[in-house]
């Protein structure tokens, strides 16, 4: 199985030029044209990047997490669900490397085998990160009406916390 993986990608890298060329497709061109238009995508969806970058920068050196957590602290220990996750659960919807971020800080602290730094992990694998995915596949198409995206994306990241909570101290806890 692993000499199958091994000639995977280089045979995909073969193949779809050689299917371009029996074709009588221009691949080059095609790629260029195809670059070219996804380098001006990556400049327009910057300024909504920056915005999502510098409100994340903003919150976390505010001092207001640490008061959000403080203050959701008796209501999520009633609940069960370890204030140790506000972070997690905060930055995951918007962006994938803060998240990364506060998983690395919890492993730091916690050690990987304790039980909140596991359910950190299935929440990361669990939810999206859904503000910057409507930044950039919105910002991308120059929509400035989301509509119903945003508030089904939480929804979905919701469940997705409460799942992992649930599902890992059902199999760890």
């Amino acid at each position: 199985m692993r000499t199958i993986a091994s000639f995977i990608l280089p045979l995909i890298i073969v193949l779809i030029p050689l299917y371009g060329l029996i074709k009588k497709v221009h691949v080059y061109e095609v790629f260029v044209d195809g670059a070219k238009e996804g380098f001006h995508i990556a400049v327009r969806i910057i300024p909504y990047l920056v915005a999502i970058l510098f409100a994340i920068g903003m919150f976390r050196e505010s001092g207001a997490m640490e008061f959000f957590m403080m203050a959701l602290a008796p209501v999520l220990g009633f609940l069960g669900f370890p204030v140790e996750l506000v972070p997690m659960a905060i930055f995951r919807p918007l962006t994938g490397s803060g998240s990364v971020g506060v998983l690395a800080e919890m492993i730091a602290t916690y050690g990987e085998d304790a039980l909140v730094v596991k359910m950190a992990a299935t929440m990361f694998g669990s939810t999206e990160t859904t503000f910057y995915v409507i930044a950039v596949y919105f910002g991308a198409i120059s929509i400035r009406q989301v509509k119903y995206s945003v508030q089904t994306g939480l929804i979905a990241d919701l469940a997705g916390i409460i799942t992992s909570v649930i599902v890992v101290r059902i199999l760890f806890g």
